[in-house]
């Protein structure tokens, strides 16, 4: 019998300073029975460096959601597709093969990784000549230090604030904040 996802419910609030946008978003994270709350968190990262796209890129007029993840490797950790269908954003967090990541160039207008396990650094010393001609693709590091400090704002139901200024994330609960500073490999 196959073990069932858990249910997260998050209300994130974010203020991206540096895109001028502001909005409170209902989530919900279903997390595999295989995913740590350190990926999923992750996730929920991801999805608030991102969420200014629905404005910039979308117009307001576009759906920004968590895929089906590892349940179903051909779907993005987290998109934003508009209202014809097309998929305007893939993101993928972890250390995915770069044949996955080939795919998703093809099927999305911009494809974007963030690693952020300790094991990043070498992971991405062997994937760099293998994706270099993959021209949508961008690829992320988040310190590895940031990922299980998410771990501990890790709720069945959250209230988060997401700040985004200069292109750096805090993200704040009740159970603490942590602040992410992203590296950008490519």
């Amino acid at each position: 019998m196959a073990l069932k996802s858990t249910i997260f419910k998050a209300n994130l609030q974010i203020a991206d300073i540096d895109h001028s946008y502001y909005a409170d978003h209902a989530l919900t994270l279903a997390r595999h029975p295989s995913e740590t709350d350190e990926r999923m968190m992750v996730r929920l990262v991801a999805l608030a460096i991102h969420a200014h796209e629905l404005v910039d890129t979308c117009g307001g007029d576009g759906t920004l959601a968590f895929g089906a993840g590892l349940s179903d490797p051909d779907d993005p950790d987290v998109s934003l597709t508009d209202y014809t269908g097309r998929k305007r954003i893939w993101i993928e967090v972890g250390q995915p093969e770069d044949k996955p990541l080939a795919k998703a160039c093809s099927k999305a207008d911009a494809v974007f990784v963030y690693a952020f396990a300790s094991a990043a650094d070498v992971w991405w010393r062997g994937m760099e000549s293998k994706v270099s001609r993959l021209e949508k693709l961008q690829a992320w590091r988040l310190p590895s230090e940031a990922a299980p400090a998410l771990a501990a704002l890790a709720e069945r139901s959250m209230q988060l604030q997401a700040t985004i200024q200069e292109g750096e994330l805090t993200l704040s609960s009740t159970q603490g904040s942590v602040h992410i500073v992203p590296l950008r490999w490519k």
